[in-house]
């Protein structure tokens, strides 16, 4: 029986996302004019929530068989993925809190459907069409990589000669990471945060584990909020950057003995381990904001801890050698674990970069080289336009003889 309570939230949701990604919509609406994607069957593996959707909605409108996995066990709303299904006939498989089992399940069920493109975040449809699901393989035109760690992984398939088909790096494009990771990042994870705590950031000491576009985002939230803010790094040149912009840096392992947050935006594993733990202030409470659940080893955890107890829906406590150390969303995206994720209107640009990447990859992929691949620049672009345009923004623009001197060389006055 269909739980009509839940149902109508996700469709409230999915309208309130629609309402506040205009760029978005103005793709959609040409999409379902011209039909580019007609015909063709493509796989999704994304946070499966309401912005999420409206993409979903959007592809499908331009023609495509779509079919919806969540890239993380705990990032569904399951409001909106019924109202995917029930109200706009899309298939979604996923759920809040799924297993470990059943989210392999989950992504094998969209590639089930044999599809021409992929659109992937943290890139696990694009290595199991590489490994358990290579039959897919021949079929596959092209696909999208939304996140960071992915392309990580995808790039070191291609410096090893594995990556069988074009992908476009949208994470990559200015129009995705100069916003979606610093931006994006630094609101949602403090998002989470709110909702798993309850407690007050300000006047406490956060440890922000590295700085790239997304730490640089949490950092800079942290200090708005009123933290006192630790950056540890390993890059010697995002180290200066930090220190530069007003924050303390030091190793790991001297900054948890002060810290009462840390928060982990690496992309890496293993950055809170037994060592670290070891020497950890009591009370410390920790959440990660990378990809993947390795950055906080929840082994270590696990087999140092007296007791491990559920103390609020989103934090458990962990009790080691008599001290309190509390971990919020099993150590998965807690912007996503704990909260909604990004606001509409950064995702409005992060997508309409998915939905025109793919149509790029539908018109050109014929004479694309395997491997990663930039986003063109007319797309970032094109996207800018419409988002100034969208909030009201007007700007300046060259003159004739402007754009003559900034192009030439001759001249020098």
């Amino acid at each position: 029986m269909i739980d009509n309570e839940l149902l109508e939230k996700g469709i409230l949701r999915l309208h309130w996302a629609e309402m506040h990604t205009p760029v978005l919509q103005q793709i959609r609406e040409r999409f379902k004019r011209e039909q580019p994607l007609k015909g063709l069957k493509v796989s999704m593996a994304l946070h499966t929530e309401a912005k999420t959707g409206i993409l979903a909605i959007t592809l499908a409108e331009a023609g495509a068989h779509v079919r919806l996995a969540s890239c993380n066990p705990l990032s569904t709303d399951d409001s909106v993925a019924l109202a995917l299904r029930e109200k706009y006939g899309l298939e979604v498989y996923a759920k809040k809190g799924e297993s470990q089992e059943e989210y392999y399940e989950h992504l094998n069920a969209v590639l089930d459907m044999g599809p021409d493109y992929i659109i992937d975040d943290g890139a696990d449809l694009i290595a199991m069409v590489h490994t358990t699901r290579k039959e897919l393989l021949p079929n596959i035109k092209g696909a999208n990589e939304e996140t960071t760690t992915g392309i990580i992984r995808l790039r070191a398939m291609a410096n090893d000669g594995e990556l069988k088909f074009p992908v476009m790096a949208v994470n990559d494009a200015k129009m995705k990471f100069l916003f979606d990771n610093r931006y994006g990042t630094g609101q949602s994870a403090f998002d989470g945060w709110m909702n798993a705590t309850n407690l007050m950031v300000s006047g406490k000491r956060l440890v922000v584990a590295g700085y790239g576009w997304c730490g640089k985002g949490v950092a800079m939230r942290a200090k708005g909020l009123g933290a006192s803010v630790i950056v540890t790094e390993v890059d010697p040149i995002r180290a200066i950057e930090a220190k530069m912009d007003g924050f303390e840096v030091m190793p790991m392992i001297d900054a948890v003995k002060v810290a009462d947050i840390i928060m982990t935006v690496t992309g890496c594993k293993d950055i809170i381990t037994k060592e670290h733990l070891k020497v950890m202030k009591d009370g410390c409470i920790m959440g990660n904001v990378g990809h993947f659940d390795n950055e906080i080893s929840k082994k270590d955890l696990e087999s140092m801890a007296k007791s491990v107890v559920r103390v609020r829906e989103f934090v458990d406590e962990y009790d080691i050698d008599g001290k309190k150390l509390f971990l919020i969303g099993e150590g998965r995206l807690m912007n996503l674990a704990a909260g909604q994720g990004h606001p509409a209107e950064i995702m409005d640009m992060s997508f309409a970069v998915q939905a025109l990447s793919l149509e790029y990859l539908v018109k050109n992929h014929e004479k694309m080289e395997n491997g990663v691949h930039t986003v063109p620049s007319n797309i970032d672009v094109t996207i800018a336009e419409h988002k100034l345009k969208a909030m009201g923004v007007r700007i300046d623009s060259l003159s004739d003889e402007q754009r003559s001197y900034i192009t030439g060389w001759q001249e020098g006055t």
